[in-house]
C-alpha cells in the first residue's frame, strides 16, 4: 500500500511528463521499500498555492506513506533519490522540497473492502 503524493507550486507539465515521473516514482518506491509495485499508488497535484522560506519560488511537498516501518537508512536514501528525481523532472530545487514519511498500521489503511 505504499503511496507517494507530490504537491507542487509549479504549473502542470505535459501529461506525458507527469506520467513518466509518476511511473519512475512508483518503481523507485517499490524498490526502496521492497514491496510489490502492484500495491504502489502515486499522485501528482500541480498549481498548489504554496510558499517556502517566505517566497513563492517553485516548491514541492511530498508525502510517502507505507504499512509497516520505514527505517532511517531507507528514509535518507528515499529523500536523496526523490529530491533528485523531482528536481530533474520539475526543476524544483532540492532545498525547496520537503518530504514527509509516515508509517501506517495495517488496520488504519483500507483497500479492497478490507484493511491491511
Amino acid at each position: 500500500m505504499p503511496l507517494i503524493k507530490v504537491q507542487t507550486s509549479i504549473a502542470s507539465p505535459e501529461k506525458t511528463d507527469v506520467e513518466a515521473l509518476l511511473k519512475d516514482l512508483s518503481a523507485s518506491l517499490a524498490k526502496h521499500l521492497g514491496k510489490p509495485e502492484s500495491y504502489v499508488m502515486t499522485a501528482f497535484e500541480p498549481d498548489v498555492a504554496m510558499t517556502f522560506a517566505g517566497t513563492t519560488d517553485p516548491v514541492c511537498y511530498v508525502e510517502i506513506k507505507s504499512v509497516g516501518t520505514m527505517n532511517p537508512t531507507q528514509t535518507k536514501a528515499m529523500s536523496q533519490d526523490f529530491c533528485q528525481k523531482i528536481n530533474q523532472a520539475l526543476s524544483v530545487p532540492t532545498n525547496r522540497t520537503y518530504i514527509e514519511f509516515a508509517d501506517a498500521k495495517g488496520s488504519m489503511w483500507g483497500w479492497n473492502g478490507s484493511t491491511f
